[in-house]
Protein backbone atom coordinates (compact mmCIF):
# COMPACT_ATOMS: atom_id res chain seq x y z
CA UNK A 1 0.00 0.00 0.00
CA UNK A 2 0.77 3.17 -0.60
CA UNK A 3 2.16 5.60 2.07
CA UNK A 4 0.49 8.56 4.14
CA UNK A 5 -2.73 8.81 1.13
CA UNK A 6 -5.19 6.15 3.39
CA UNK A 7 -7.55 8.03 6.19
CA UNK A 8 -6.46 6.80 10.34
CA UNK A 9 -8.27 3.96 11.12
CA UNK A 10 -9.77 4.24 14.47
CA UNK A 11 -12.23 3.08 17.16
CA UNK A 12 -15.30 5.19 17.23
CA UNK A 13 -18.19 5.18 20.09
CA UNK A 14 -21.37 5.12 18.37
CA UNK A 15 -24.51 6.42 20.11
CA UNK A 16 -28.22 6.08 19.40
CA UNK A 17 -29.95 9.13 20.02
CA UNK A 18 -33.24 7.84 20.47
CA UNK A 19 -32.30 4.55 22.98
CA UNK A 20 -28.91 5.39 23.87
CA UNK A 21 -27.21 2.38 23.03
CA UNK A 22 -23.51 2.30 22.87
CA UNK A 23 -20.95 0.41 21.14
CA UNK A 24 -17.53 0.43 19.40
CA UNK A 25 -16.75 0.16 15.62
CA UNK A 26 -13.89 0.86 13.58
CA UNK A 27 -14.01 3.78 11.28
CA UNK A 28 -12.33 6.58 9.53
CA UNK A 29 -14.58 9.14 10.33
CA UNK A 30 -13.00 11.76 12.75
CA UNK A 31 -15.70 13.49 15.00
CA UNK A 32 -14.68 15.96 17.22
CA UNK A 33 -16.93 15.28 20.42
CA UNK A 34 -15.29 12.44 22.88
CA UNK A 35 -16.81 10.48 25.46
CA UNK A 36 -15.53 7.95 27.60
CA UNK A 37 -17.40 3.85 27.26
CA UNK A 38 -15.65 1.18 29.84
CA UNK A 39 -13.20 3.79 31.29
CA UNK A 40 -11.82 5.06 27.89
CA UNK A 41 -11.91 8.27 25.69
CA UNK A 42 -13.29 7.17 21.96
CA UNK A 43 -14.27 9.63 19.42
CA UNK A 44 -18.00 10.13 19.33
CA UNK A 45 -20.80 9.87 16.35
CA UNK A 46 -24.34 10.28 17.25
CA UNK A 47 -27.24 8.49 14.73
CA UNK A 48 -30.60 9.46 15.00
CA UNK A 49 -31.57 5.99 14.42
CA UNK A 50 -29.51 2.33 14.37
CA UNK A 51 -30.80 -0.95 14.66
CA UNK A 52 -31.95 -0.53 18.07
CA UNK A 53 -34.79 2.11 17.61
CA UNK A 54 -35.63 1.71 14.08
CA UNK A 55 -39.02 -0.27 13.91
CA UNK A 56 -38.13 -2.78 11.20
CA UNK A 57 -35.57 -4.29 13.66
CA UNK A 58 -37.78 -3.97 16.90
CA UNK A 59 -40.56 -5.38 15.04
CA UNK A 60 -42.48 -2.62 15.78
CA UNK A 61 -43.62 -2.39 12.50
CA UNK A 62 -47.42 -2.55 11.22
CA UNK A 63 -48.02 -4.70 8.49
CA UNK A 64 -50.76 -2.96 6.02
CA UNK A 65 -54.07 -5.55 5.03
CA UNK A 66 -52.89 -6.68 1.35
CA UNK A 67 -55.95 -8.55 1.33
CA UNK A 68 -57.75 -5.38 1.67
CA UNK A 69 -56.53 -3.51 -0.16
CA UNK A 70 -56.62 -6.39 -3.22
CA UNK A 71 -60.45 -6.69 -3.21
CA UNK A 72 -60.59 -2.60 -3.43
CA UNK A 73 -58.12 -2.98 -6.64
CA UNK A 74 -60.33 -5.60 -7.68
CA UNK A 75 -63.72 -4.01 -7.06
CA UNK A 76 -62.87 -0.96 -8.77
CA UNK A 77 -61.85 -2.34 -11.85
CA UNK A 78 -64.40 -4.84 -12.52
CA UNK A 79 -66.39 -2.76 -14.26
CA UNK A 80 -63.73 -2.37 -16.53
CA UNK A 81 -63.30 -5.89 -17.35
CA UNK A 82 -66.65 -6.86 -18.20
CA UNK A 83 -66.68 -3.55 -20.76
CA UNK A 84 -63.52 -5.27 -22.18
CA UNK A 85 -65.76 -8.95 -22.30
CA UNK A 86 -69.03 -6.75 -23.80
CA UNK A 87 -67.04 -5.81 -26.68
CA UNK A 88 -65.18 -8.86 -27.67
CA UNK A 89 -68.30 -10.37 -27.41
CA UNK A 90 -69.65 -7.99 -29.73
CA UNK A 91 -67.32 -8.40 -32.10
CA UNK A 92 -67.26 -12.14 -31.89
CA UNK A 93 -71.16 -12.18 -32.95
CA UNK A 94 -70.58 -9.38 -35.85
CA UNK A 95 -68.04 -11.54 -37.32
CA UNK A 96 -69.81 -14.71 -37.31
CA UNK A 97 -71.89 -15.55 -40.37
CA UNK A 98 -75.25 -15.22 -40.63
CA UNK A 99 -77.62 -18.29 -40.37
Amino acid sequence: MKKNIHPKYQQILFIDSATGRKWLCGSTAHPEQKAEFEGKTYPVVYLPTSSASHPYFTGSTQLADTEGRIQKFKNRYASVGKKRDEAADKEQKKDQPKK
